[in-house]
């Protein structure tokens, strides 16, 4: 029986890459790199706001870091003012949603992007108390693919892991979500193609919101 759903934010439940090009190409263009299209973006995402710079910077010529630490503040001090740039749910998103809370499933949120951030680009789009739990990158939580975030998020809501499905669009997500021993479901439609997503063998891949209830639902009983 499933009883609750973790969803990943950016590229799963947001589509937030004009966002995260604009941000970062306001960074690069601090310290005199040309822009990086949204394909390439596609690539650095994932891993953190630090891996997204570090990865820019590198490609863009400072193989060295020389700019890291500063390119880190500058990219926050944007990222502050701009993280809603374009932000919409992707298509099909808040049919599904709406589906998963009127059968009663819980329904919670984990990103590597900063928490604040996390919790403000979630109330803007969905609104306050939407879900049942949010949480992004905070101190002393490893962020993912360390499964500690789900585990944590399990204690707070009081399910088990086998009653749990996790989405995301990414490698990171599908060891995340294998890593917890949670069913885990990989989805097309952000920031990485499907055989990525099925090298690393999750339960599911699916290509539209809607086959949560077609296909995954359809095999057990809620």
């Amino acid at each position: 029986m499933i009883r609750c759903c973790i969803f990943d934010l950016d590229g799963t439940l947001l589509n937030t890459l004009e966002a995260l090009t604009y941000i970062t190409n306001l960074t690069l263009e601090h310290f005199g790199y040309k822009p990086v299209d949204e394909e390439h973006i596609k690539t650095f995402v994932g891993d953190g706001y630090k891996m997204l710079v570090e990865r820019a910077l590198k490609f863009s010529g400072d193989v060295e870091l020389e700019h890291y630490q500063e390119a880190l503040t500058v990219y926050m001090g944007l990222f502050e003012k701009h993280s809603m740039h374009q932000v919409r749910p992707y298509e099909g998103i808040r049919m599904l949603l709406e589906g998963l809370k009127a059968r009663k499933i819980k329904i919670a949120v984990l990103s590597n992007k900063p928490h604040l951030q996390t919790v403000g680009n979630i109330e803007t789009v969905f609104g306050k108390g939407y879900f049942d739990y949010v949480a992004g990158e905070q101190q002393g939580i490893p962020k993912k693919p360390d499964p500690e975030g789900v585990r944590r998020i399990l204690e707070i809501l009081g399910e088990e892991t086998e009653n749990c499905l996790y989405f995301g669009d990414t490698n990171t997500d599908m060891q995340t979500g294998l890593g917890a021993g949670l069913m885990t479901v990989g989805v097309t439609w952000g920031f990485r193609d499907r055989r990525e997503l099925e090298s690393f063998q999750p339960q599911y891949v699916i290509d539209r919101p809607e086959e949560v209830f077609e296909r995954i639902f359809h095999c057990f009983a809620t």
